[in-house]
C-alpha cells in the first residue's frame, strides 16, 4: 500500500506542477503553488496531533493526496489574480495587497466549509437512522477519523499560510525579477 500511495502522490505532484507551468508559464508562479503542497503537510501532521491519531499510511496517505488538490486550488486562485491585477497595470506591490483582500473571503469560506463538514468524521460520530442514535467513537468511524483529521488540519493550517505566505513568496520573485533586469540594463 505505501509503495503504491508514494507513487500516487508522485506522479500527482508532477502532473499538476507540468498542468501549473504549462498554466502560469513560469517555473517560480509553479513552484509557488506547489509549496502550499509542504505547509498541508504540516498541518497534517498537526492536525492528527490534536486528534491522537497515528499516521497510517493508507487513510493519512490518501488524506495528504486529496488534501494536495485542494490547497494547489487555494493557491492557483491567488495566483491567478495576481496576474490579472498586474497585467491591468497595478504594480507587484498592489497587486499582491490587493489579491490578498480580494480572494481572503473565497479562501477562507472554502476551507473553513471544509474542515466543518468533516468534523463530524474528526470527532467520531455516528447517526444511526434506525434505531436513531448518535453514537460517538464507533467502530464505522475508526477509519475515517484519520482521514478527516488529515484533511482538516492540513487545511487549516495551509489556509492560514496560503493567505500569508504566497503573496509574500510572490513579491520575493518580482524582487528577483527587478533585480535582474536593472542588472542587465546598461549604465549611462
Amino acid at each position: 500500500s505505501m509503495t503504491f500511495l508514494v507513487g500516487a502522490f508522485a506522479t500527482a505532484i508532477f502532473l499538476m506542477f507540468v498542468i501549473l507551468v504549462l498554466q502560469f508559464n513560469s517555473f517560480f508562479q509553479a513552484f509557488v503553488v506547489m509549496s502550499a503542497i509542504i505547509f498541508s503537510i504540516a498541518g497534517v501532521l498537526l492536525g492528527l496531533l490534536i486528534t491522537g491519531r497515528p499516521f497510517g499510511i493508507v487513510m493519512g496517505g490518501i488524506g495528504v493526496i486529496a488534501l494536495a488538490g485542494i490547497v494547489v486550488n487555494n493557491n492557483i486562485v491567488l495566483i491567478d489574480t495576481f496576474n490579472d491585477l498586474k497585467r491591468e497595470g497595478l504594480s507587484p506591490l498592489e497587486a499582491a495587497l490587493r489579491t490578498g483582500a480580494q480572494r481572503l473571503r473565497p479562501v477562507i469560506l472554502t476551507s473553513v466549509t471544509t474542515a466543518l463538514g468533516l468534523l463530524p468524521m474528526v470527532i467520531g460520530v455516528n447517526l444511526n437512522f434506525f434505531t436513531r442514535e448518535i453514537v460517538y467513537g464507533a467502530p464505522s468511524t475508526q477509519w475515517w477519523t484519520e482521514l478527516s483529521s488529515a484533511i482538516a488540519g492540513g487545511l487549516v493550517v495551509a489556509t492560514i499560510l496560503t493567505l500569508v505566505v504566497t503573496p509574500a513568496m510572490l513579491m520575493l520573485g518580482e524582487r528577483k525579477v527587478n533585480r535582474a533586469t536593472k542588472r542587465k540594463q546598461p549604465a549611462e
